[in-house]
């Protein structure tokens, strides 16, 4: 492949915001439907901009070159960055900084990506993932995730949010990856360097509101919301009341921006569920349609929802087994099934898990999601889902733990430190060697003994409201009815709960995280060599079955091999029928072979299956 493809530059061309113009100089751009004039401030000079009947506010400035830093002047003074804004170096109520994103060279021009079926997530937070909490230093732990059996990196949002440390669900500029992890070249690099590895890139984007602090939309662009809708931000982003077509295109390009311009491989939409949108057509179909239409035409392009509606149909292949609309979506039901059955949680929504977990985890393997249009006792009743045994298992992002079930703990606590490690590892290799679409959480692989807190950096004002608000919320488990209980909670505030979740890469050599380490190293080529060449868009779920406490799961794969699975999550022992099929992984609860008893050749091979045991076999002597 020739030097010129090889480092060929990336932009993406949209409406909004400030680019250099190749002809010298640089283009502003700016929605402000209700101001008269609005006056670009560069440097110590300010700019009469140039508006349009509809509202749109230009300039073509000569002198500007990439790198000046700029902001908008409002007819009563007000001061904002650009909500397009590229890169907010000074933060979220600084000026922006012009961009010019063909600067950056790439090297992964050969990359198409590579198809779902073989996607193995890890999801990470850049801030916490090394000490320097940078790109740049997680890109230099790369070679050690595809090392690993990774293939696909799942960034939280990286969204420009108020202070140095936070989530990133509380994004205000949507365009501008968050100075505190690096410069947009340095994200770059990151990514360029996955796809080296043969890694993809998920980004976690959203949709469904702006943070608290430095949300300028409100006082310069009240047109971005309808207070039509009410959500627990306020009034809901507007995609379907007057105006909405320019906030529709925003978030349309904001999706392509990141997949072209970064590179990226794909999204994961945050809470879909939470997006407030009448409009004939949604605004995730809106998305997931233009990337399909548009970089998805040449290489491999994935959107990830989190829906917590169970909406079965946003999942639905065509009859090559393509998604008409998402990828796959997280799946929630699995991991609350699972935690259930190896904690005893039952407090919160945990409540519609607390009977027979392990037949709803058992289901969740087979059959995607576990409500698929039941009454939910926390909801009060409330029927949720629909079926879903028909979708490919791999439409499923299933998972033990992530951010959200780590974090909105009270002490951020890792599955690993609530619940017996024979269970927990019964139950990772029922999630690893299934066809579902695995998902660990940082650390994970090696059991992290460091928790995952929920930690920002709010102003003085909305920071002491979080906390006191966080702490309250807890106030409605038993565990911490008591004030003093809830006053122990840490601080989200403070930086010693953002240093709480650093992880210690050190863990990875002392036992028992080596030995957890080297256990899901195995797992992962497992997968890999013997079972990913039988999966594909055209499977369809699986069937369950649960004795006691064994479950026993069937899957027919896409090229008509069948999966089976055994796991037994009990006391007693059973003794049982050996799956047809060819032995992949036959584990007990120390780490040592099953004992299969000897038989004659017409029987079938009798297996002694104990507490964490977990015995795999594939089928494939009629696949022609």
């Amino acid at each position: 492949m020739n030097d010129a493809i090889l480092t060929l530059p990336r932009t993406h061309a949209m409406p909004f915001g400030a680019l250099p113009n190749p002809a010298g100089g640089v283009d502003f751009r700016f929605w402000a439907p209700d101001a008269p004039q609005v006056l670009l401030e560069l440097g110590t000079q300010a700019h009469p901009m140039v508006r349009d009947a509809e509202g749109w506010h230009r300039l073509r400035l000569a002198q500007a070159r990439a790198g000046d830093r700029y902001r908008f002047r409002m007819p009563d003074g007000l001061q904002v960055p650009d909500p397009a804004s590229r890169f907010n170096p000074a933060d979220v109520h600084g000026p922006s900084e012009v961009i010019d994103p063909a600067a950056y060279a790439w090297r992964d021009g050969g990359w198409r990506g590579r198809p779902w079926s073989e996607a193995v997530i890890y999801e990470l937070h850049v801030g916490s993932f090394t000490p320097e909490g940078t790109f740049d230093a997680t890109r230099a732990r790369l070679p050690e995730l595809a090392a690993l059996g990774i293939t696909a990196i799942e960034l939280m949002p990286l969204a420009d949010f108020p202070g140095r440390r936070g989530w990133g669900y509380d994004g205000v500029l949507p365009f501008a990856p968050d100075a505190a992890y690096g410069r947009p070249e340095a994200l770059k690099a990151l990514v360029d360097e996955a796809h080296g590895l043969g890694m993809m890139v998920l980004v976690d984007v959203v949709y469904n509101h702006f943070g608290p602090e430095g949300n300028y939309l409100h006082a310069c662009c009240p047109q971005f919301f309808n207070d039509a809708h009410r959500t627990p931000w306020g009034a809901a982003i507007n995609y379907d009341g007057p105006g909405s077509a320019t906030v529709r295109d925003f978030f349309i390009h904001n999706a392509l921006y990141w997949v072209e311009e970064f590179h990226a491989d794909g999204l994961r939409m945050d809470a879909v569920h939470a997006i407030r949108d009448d409009s004939p057509v949604g605004i995730v179909q809106a998305i997931c349609d233009a990337l399909r239409e548009g970089p998805g035409r040449t290489r491999e392009v994935h959107v990830v929802l989190e829906e917590d509606r169970n909406l079965a149909h946003l999942l639905e292949r065509d009859k090559e087994g393509r998604p008409r609309i998402a990828t796959a979506q997280w799946n929630d039901d699995l991991h609350h099934a699972a935690h259930v059955l190896l904690t005893g949680e039952r407090d919160g929504y945990y409540a519609d898990y607390a009977q027979r977990p392990l037949e709803l985890f058992a289901r969740a393997l087979a059959e995607g999601f576990v409500y698929q249009g039941q009454a939910s006792v926390f909801r009060e009743g409330e029927t949720r889902g629909e079926p879903s045994a028909a979708l490919p298992s791999g439409a499923f992002v299933s998972y033990l733990q992530t951010h959200d079930q780590v974090g909105n703990r009270a002490f951020g606590e890792r599955i690993d430190a609530l619940a017996d490690p024979v269970l927990v590892r019964a139950a990772r290799a029922c999630l690893l060697l299934s066809p579902h679409t695995p998902m660990l959480f940082m650390g994970e692989e090696y059991a992290a003994a460091t928790p995952f807190p929920y930690f920002c950096d709010f102003g003085p004002e909305l920071a002491a409201a979080v906390s006191q608000g966080r702490r309250d919320e807890f106030g409605r488990f038993a565990a911490f009815a008591d004030e003093a209980a809830r006053a122990a909670i840490p601080d989200c505030n403070a930086p010693e709960s953002f240093a709480l979740a650093k992880l210690d890469w050190s863990e990875r050599e002392r036992s028992p995280h080596r030995e957890t380490l080297e256990g899901v190293r195995q797992l992962l080529q497992l997968r890999r060599e013997r079972l990913v060449p039988h999966f594909g868009g055209r499977q369809h779920g699986g069937e369950y079955e649960v004795e006691d406490d064994l479950l026993r799961v069937r899957w027919t794969l896409s090229d008509g091999a069948v999966l089976h699975l055994l796991a037994c999550f009990g006391e007693h022992r059973h003794a049982v029928d050996a799956p047809p099929g060819e032995t992949l992984h036959s584990v007990g609860a120390l780490g040592e072979a099953v004992d299969a008893a000897s038989a004659p050749d017409e029987h079938p091979q009798r297996l002694r299956l104990a507490r964490g045991a977990v015995h795999l076999s594939l089928q494939v002597s009629d696949v022609e």
